[in-house]
């Protein structure tokens, strides 16, 4: 199915592009998130008529993401969890445990969604790097320290 996007999609394309995408993606994904139109003659016409807008709105997005970006780089958030006597975890620290510590630090607009962690869920006492996708063209490093909780 070819949509258009009304939004910077990361490796799909610029606002505006005409991208051709699996069928279930555009019907599941993104035009019900409104990032994508069907590419019939009627929306790029509209879209053309909006373009203007849209870009404005684009870039207040992208400047509020670089703005918290600032904010977030060089932060650390410290999270207890429960651990054995050789660090390892009883359980993992997800991308669900850092939002919740950035949220207690003041940083409500950070979703689970956007944050990074290539190597999967933290299972072991230390310090990690996690890096936190604000949107397509900002991203943050957040340094994520693990202690073991004392009873």
């Amino acid at each position: 199915m070819q949509v258009i996007l009304l939004d910077k999609i990361h490796h799909l394309g610029n606002l505006g592009d005409i991208v051709k995408v699996k069928d279930g993606y555009a019907r599941n994904y993104l035009i019900p998130q409104g990032q994508a139109r069907r590419a019939t003659a009627d929306a790029i016409k509209e879209f053309e008529a909006r373009r203007a807008e849209l870009e404005k709105a684009a870039a207040e997005r992208l400047a509020a993401a670089q703005t918290l970006s600032e904010k977030i780089h060089g932060t650390s958030v410290t999270i207890k969890q429960k651990a054995g006597v050789d660090g390892r975890l009883f359980g993992s620290v997800t991308n669900y445990d850092i939002t919740a510590a950035l949220h207690e630090q003041g940083f409500a607009d950070v979703h689970k969604s956007q944050i990074r962690m290539p190597n999967g869920p933290l299972k072991a006492i230390g310090e990690y790097d996690v890096v936190v996708a604000l949107h397509a063209d900002t991203t943050s490093d957040l340094k994520v320290i693990i202690v073991a909780e004392t009873d």
